[in-house]
């Protein structure tokens, strides 16, 4: 198994679209179905932005410095899908968002992996050695065991619903 950085999140985001594909082919059908399908796709990109924000993100911005702006960038993006995969968490498969959020979801997370395999990911590639890669990947290895599994509500968004509730 390839400890590269890059390898291991593409190896991620390989497994989060067969579920984007798993939940679309089962958009028409009962609740409980999608329910279990949606369960693994917050696990599984909870756990992704916790490695890459914690590891990845942090050693590209102190390793790359004019690569900031693209790290911001995807903190950012990172942030969306948090505060998406919270409110999923907290629905019902049958309540009348609960598919649509999960659309914008899916469409959210999908430009965001593109843009980093097509973009961020050569310029990555690119400014970083093999053995940078594979020691960053070695740290993501080590971190994922421990990651949180279940999304959890975001800084931002419980500092706005505490302003609105006061």
């Amino acid at each position: 198994m390839s400890t590269d950085a890059i390898v291991l999140l593409k190896e991620d985001h390989k497994n989060v679209k067969r579920l984007f594909k798993q939940f679309q082919d089962a958009e028409d059908g009962p609740a409980a179905p999608k329910a279990k399908i949606v369960g693994e796709i917050l696990r599984e990109l909870t756990v992704h932005t916790y490695i890459e924000n914690e590891v990845m993100y942090p050693e590209v911005r102190r390793l790359l410095p004019d690569l900031e702006d693209d790290v911001l960038e995807s903190y950012e993006e990172h942030h969306v899908a948090d505060v998406l995969c919270f409110e999923l968490s907290t629905l019902d498969a049958d309540d009348e968002h609960f598919d649509a959020k999960v659309t914008v979801l899916i469409e959210n997370v999908t430009h965001h992996i593109e843009e980093e395999e097509q973009e961020w990911f050569p310029k990555v590639r690119e400014g970083l050695g093999r053995n940078q890669l594979q020691e960053i990947g070695a740290k993501m290895l080590e971190l994922k065991p421990g990651a949180p599994t279940k999304p959890t509500q975001p800084a931002a968004l419980k500092k706005a619903l505490d302003a609105v509730r006061a």
